[in-house]
């Protein structure tokens, strides 16, 4: 969930389960959020939360569609791989509380 390479889910939400005391509150809580969602809205909401909220400032994980202002050395690529999107998706799915 935290990667100092890349964009990650704590910089602006926490998970109470974690001990990381340095986690986000700008984003809500993902304490359950597998109760909440299905995975396939998840996936989405990882790959492109645009999708569902078209105001979010959540970015978009796994899209090249619609950016600006991206970094030549960025341009063409997403934040994740299709594989690091499965992967968020499979922890956050495991939390079951």
């Amino acid at each position: 969930m935290r990667d100092g390479k890349k964009a990650t889910c704590l910089i602006c939400h926490s998970i109470s389960s974690l001990s990381d005391p340095d986690q986000g509150t700008l984003g809500p809580s993902l304490d359950g959020v597998s109760l909440r969602y299905e995975s396939g809205w998840l996936r989405q909401r990882i790959m492109d939360a645009r999708t569902q909220s078209p105001d979010t400032i959540m970015p978009p994980y796994y899209s090249r569609q619609g950016l600006f202002r991206v970094a030549d050395k960025w341009k063409g690529t997403t934040i994740y791989t299709a594989q690091e999107v499965e992967d968020v998706l499979a922890f956050l799915l495991s939390m079951r509380k």
